[in-house]
């Protein structure tokens, strides 16, 4: 079982210049993947993109490459404002035939004009860069499954506990269900007693009703369907491939039988252990909504 919750990071130094990848990923219920490289490299995004879904099936997952110049790794690029220089030159003419200056405006008075170059680095190019980047992504890429792996096994451990504690609460709710419909059933004597003020009893009747009460109040399918979950639930925590969406559905299946034994169940002591139960199984999917 893996989380969707991970990063990953790789960087080499190649031919003078710094190359990195770093992959960082958080739930979804999707794989949707977002991909930022520098424009020489934009070719690469499909090509990126399904190298991760190859490990990554659920998920937002951004893939960040960076390239930085080191010593040696940069070369510097003299840009020239042609527009600018064509300006300072009819300019520097017309003032030379009004003020009837002498010499001639050259190559060399264009170039003591400061203003008009600008000077930039960028990276030197790396052979084969491509390889380059698909090999450290695919590095980073086990950096991450890694993380993931490691955060799901943790994740996988609190949801045993956490249906083992809902495990024990159904057996407790099982055996209190014979006491609760006894207590009922006096309770529906005592109320039957008092509205007939000592006449006669039809104990008949009064048992039939106590029978539709104890048909009413009995939770047995309910139970039975929620042990079925929480053993699917369990067998599912332990398998290899992504469960987040299966998990999800079982703990919704869960809730409705929660909800209609808390319905049902005209007992304190059983609706009480409702309450925690609806109390743990907001817990479990707040952690099943970061399972892959």
């Amino acid at each position: 079982m893996k989380s969707m919750t991970g990063f990953g990071k790789r960087e080499v130094l190649s031919q003078g210049t710094m190359v990195g990848v770093e992959l960082r990923s958080v739930n979804h219920r999707f794989c949707e993947i977002m991909v930022r490289l520098p424009k020489t490299l934009s070719s690469l995004e499909l090509e990126l993109k399904e190298q991760v879904k190859k490990v990554c099936e659920r998920g937002r997952v951004e893939l960040m490459v960076t390239v930085n110049g080191g010593v040696g790794g940069t070369k510097k690029v003299v840009e020239l404002d042609r527009e600018l220089a064509r300006r300072y030159i009819k300019e520097l003419q017309a003032l030379q035939r009004d003020c009837h200056l002498s010499g001639t405006v050259d190559v060399n008075v264009v170039a003591g004009l400061r203003d008009i170059f600008s000077l930039s680095e960028e990276p030197a190019p790396i052979k084969d860069m491509s390889s380059v980047v698909v090999g450290l992504t695919q590095k980073a890429l086990g950096d991450l499954e890694k993380m993931r792996r490691k955060e799901g096994a943790v994740l996988q451990k609190d949801l045993m506990q956490r249906i083992q504690d809902i495990d024990g609460r159904l057996r407790t709710i099982q055996q209190r269900i014979p006491l609760a419909l006894q207590a009922s059933g006096v309770r529906l004597k005592a109320r039957v007693a008092k509205l007939l003020e000592g006449q006669s009893v039809n104990m008949d009747r009064l048992a039939q009703e106590i029978a539709m009460l104890a048909e009413r109040s009995d939770v047995t399918e309910e139970l039975t369907r929620l042990q079925s979950h929480l053993a699917q639930f369990r067998t599912a925590l332990k398998e290899k491939v992504p469960v987040g969406k299966r998990l999800d559905f079982l703990l919704q299946e869960m809730g409705r039988e929660v909800n209609t034994i808390g319905s049902k169940a005209s007992d304190g002591d059983i609706s009480t252990e409702v309450v925690e139960l609806k109390s743990e199984l907001e817990k479990i999917r707040e952690q099943v909504q970061n399972i892959e």
